[in-house]
């Protein structure tokens, strides 16, 4: 049950219902994804030391021409598991993110489920087309919502994100392993499906991308000489039935509470 009052925009929601996605521009100040990026680099370079890194997942590029490079965090994918620690948990739990994800969702009772920091470094590939809810065998399957932070600015140059707008409404596709030599553990694609029609979204530090976990997209390579950051967290219905690690015997999702109903001030 949702009790608090509705926050989203007639924009916002139109976009939804049409397009599977929206942004809000300057979301968050450009310091907040600094801190973000400023602590995953001090995790890859504990990691790097065979340091503590406290639960998180440290993921490095399986491209073999990124093996040499000046520091750690410059050979990294991602790292997951990142939800229960500061400031990325002051960010996903913040009562105007979690206002909007909880009026998708249609309930208060929110949890955060899968946090992600995403390096893109100079040379790294995209990731192809693909749908989230592949990766989410979950009871009930939706909704399942993304939030996209921009740590540093998306250009088509440094490996954008590319939407196709309405796929949403799309059922989840068969995806088959990505098929480049060299591509990043667990990258699959859709490859059933004409993506014309599809559009970048260019963002700058700050800026949020909200989108349906049904949503195609993809991301380019980076042709650039600088990283290109964001950090993203899905969330969900408290309660979810997650059978990930039932079916697939790994997983990277966490459930941690984000927003409760008997949390919220009247």
């Amino acid at each position: 049950m949702l009790h608090a009052p509705e926050v989203l925009t007639g924009a916002q929601r139109t976009a939804w219902e049409r397009d599977g996605f929206f942004r809000i521009d300057g979301f968050a100040e450009p310091d907040v994804g600094a801190r973000m990026e400023a602590e995953v680099v001090r995790l890859a370079r504990a990691a790097a030391a065979h340091e503590e890194v406290e639960g998180a997942l440290v993921l490095p590029e399986q491209q073999a021409d990124m093996a040499e490079v000046a520091e750690p965090e410059d050979r990294l994918s991602k790292i997951f598991l990142l939800a229960r620690r500061s400031p990325f948990r002051e960010f996903v739990t913040d009562p105007r993110l979690t206002a909007v994800v909880a009026e998708l969702v249609g309930t208060d009772d929110l949890d955060c489920f899968l946090s992600q920091f995403i390096f893109k470094n100079p040379g790294a590939w995209g990731q192809p087309w693909h749908q989230d809810s592949y990766y989410f065998p979950f009871d009930p399957p939706r909704p399942v919502v993304g939030v996209w932070l921009a740590v540093t600015e998306a250009t088509l140059d440094n490996g954008c994100l590319h939407v196709l707008s309405g796929s949403h409404r799309e059922p989840v596709h068969e995806h088959e392993p990505d098929r480049r030599d060299g591509a990043n553990y667990g990258y699959v694609e859709i490859v059933d499906h004409d993506m014309a029609g599809s559009e970048p979204v260019l963002m700058a530090p700050g800026d949020l991308l909200v989108f349906d976990s049904h949503l195609m997209h993809r991301s380019t390579d980076n042709r650039s000489a600088a990283r290109r950051a964001a950090m993203v967290f899905h969330l969900a219905a408290a309660g979810t039935h997650d059978r990930t690690l039932e079916l697939r015997g790994y997983t990277v999702n966490d459930w941690m509470a984000a927003r409760r109903a008997d949390e919220i001030g009247p």
